[in-house]
């Protein structure tokens, strides 16, 4: 870190964005370290770290879930201030290199090796079923192009223009959320609209209130909340519940500094630092300023239209109820072991549930300590908060799984880990990896107090050393950046964890243009 020095300017820099110079030092030496990678010991599977709740029980859960949601107790938490160039990459090409842009001479490609031929091929034979076509539609109307006829000239490069660009519908700058993702007779739904519906369902209280809490990038905010203010009669009126949707942003205290590849702060044309957002594990901050009590948090791309809700709804209600139930068990140990004395029988009995039930594994030294360092290692490791993680089954999804990860201690513990946390040098780590039968599809709820009904301060239970090491290029010149640990991976390490198996119909991600022509997203019977 020798042979730089931060000069008034970069000072003056951090201070505007609220991180202190010590923190962006610590940074820097982060970011000197090649990205640390977990140890997986195996995969979670059914009976070894993933849990199959019986049929019998649901209804019980469900029961618990609403009693809970009658009390106001619930808060719908998602993440949505990302833009949606990721959902059209395949496209940009396309649109951005015109010339190349012959479609009949793409047309025999379809069933060849071009991957990027077939994404656009496919998308252009099913414009007619996207839910935006309306929209398009009518934005080409207004620039006098008939979009038929557009249509029929094979003008392809048009129609990307107007959905992508500022010419048309802007959707590539646009809020993911804010993308009309599935067809209905009155009016179509935009992702976020389908999560206020299922929030409407699941989590209004006892005066019909329903809390969503959702993340948006400041540029975004009044368009969010002018889309908000349009459609609330509508909903309120038909679900009769009031809607309370507040929004927060991803605080720039997060960011992170970028370096180039000699680990020096990195610095644009103009000889200014470059901060960048410090990836969705930033988003803590935001979870972590509701003070609520239970949260779900979902991604903003997963959900499906009100004729597939149900078993969704449904399983929903079951991982709360889940979480209510471990909740108040593992309140109930708590506060006998601080609040009174516990005899030998409660002692064992409490070990127990913390193996059998919470998956929470002992030192292997541990019945060599003295009863008071036993007492003490059992309320550390109850008094976290907690999530329940729906987990369904691997089908080839691009994305995190449940793993036994083996700590530096030697301990192991079960986690969500991502691809790019696994050593890719090691064949028996990359074996592992290949080895999981389940994915995680983003669909948690957590216990965010503890037993005396106080707000978690979520920032300690963090492994920090989860971080990311991103490579990326700014005006042709290359940097390394550093990523937080991960929402729902690195960010939640030390939470107790519990992973339980929903059905594969609860999953259905957006995370191409072209997904919403699955059967799925199509709504038809």
């Amino acid at each position: 870190m020798e042979g730089w020095a931060f000069n008034p300017d970069d000072l003056r820099l951090m201070k505007a964005l609220g991180i202190s110079e010590s923190q962006v030092r610590e940074q820097v030496a982060l970011l000197q370290k090649s990205s640390v990678y977990l140890r997986l010991q195996r995969p979670c599977t059914l009976g070894d770290g993933i849990e199959r709740i019986p049929l019998q029980e649901t209804e019980v859960l469900i029961l618990l879930q609403e009693k809970a949601a009658r009390e106001s107790r619930f808060i719908k938490f998602v993440p949505a201030s990302g833009a949606a160039t990721r959902m059209f990459q395949e496209l940009l090409s396309f649109s951005l290199n015109r010339s190349s842009f012959v479609l009949d001479k793409m047309q025999p490609d379809l069933s060849g090796n071009d991957p990027e031929v077939r994404v656009l091929i496919r998308f252009l034979s099913g414009l007619q079923r996207f839910a935006f076509f309306r929209e398009l539609n009518e934005a080409m109307a207004r620039d006098g192009l008939n979009i038929a006829e557009v249509i029929r000239q094979k003008q392809w490069p048009e129609i990307l223009d107007y959905l992508l660009t500022e010419r048309g519908l802007n959707y590539l700058n646009r809020p993911k959320g804010l993308h009309q993702f599935h067809v209905y007779p009155e009016h179509n739904r935009t992702a976020i609209e389908e999560h206020l519906i299922e929030a409407m369902q699941t989590i209004c209280d006892r005066t019909g209130q329903c809390h969503l809490h959702v993340t948006i990038s400041p540029e975004h905010e009044a368009t969010f909340r002018d889309f908000f203010d349009t459609i609330r009669p509508t909903y309120e009126s038909r679900y009769r519940c009031r809607l309370k949707v507040t929004f927060s942003f991803q605080t720039h205290s997060t960011d992170t500094l970028a370096v180039d590849p000699e680990n020096r702060p990195f610095r644009d044309d103009s000889g200014n630092l470059l901060f960048r957002p410090g990836g969705h594990g930033a988003l803590l901050q935001n979870l972590n300023d509701l003070k609520g009590d239970l949260i779900y948090i979902k991604n903003i791309d997963n959900v499906l239209p009100d004729r597939l809700k149900k078993i969704t709804i449904d399983w929903k209600k079951v991982l709360g109820g889940y979480l209510v139930k471990i909740q108040q068990m593992v309140h109930g140990y708590l506060r006998k072991m601080i609040e009174g004395g516990t005899d030998p029988a409660f002692f064992s009995e409490a070990r127990a549930f913390c193996r059998d039930r919470l998956w929470i594994i002992e030192p292997s030294d541990f019945n060599h300590w003295a009863p008071g360092e036993q007492k003490s290692w059992l309320v550390n490791s109850l008094n976290r908060p907690i999530r329940v993680c729906g987990m369904v089954r691997n089908e080839g999804e691009p994305g995190g799984g449940p793993f036994w990860v083996e700590g530096k201690d030697g301990i192991l513990s079960r986690q969500i880990v991502e691809g790019v946390q696994v050593d890719p040098a090691s064949a028996e780590q990359k074996t592992i990896w290949a080895s999981s039968t389940h994915f995680n599809p983003v669909d948690l709820v957590c216990s965010v107090r503890d037993y005396k009904g106080r707000p978690f301060d979520l920032n300690q239970y963090v492994d920090r050393n989860t971080f990311f090491i991103a490579r990326k290029s700014h005006n042709g010149q290359d940097f390394k950046a550093l990523e937080l640990p991960g929402l729902w991976n690195g960010s939640m390490a030390k939470w107790i964890s519990l992973f339980v198996e929903v059905p594969i119909q609860t999953f259905s991600p957006v995370k191409t243009i072209n997904d919403l022509l699955r059967p799925e997203h199509q709504n038809e019977a």
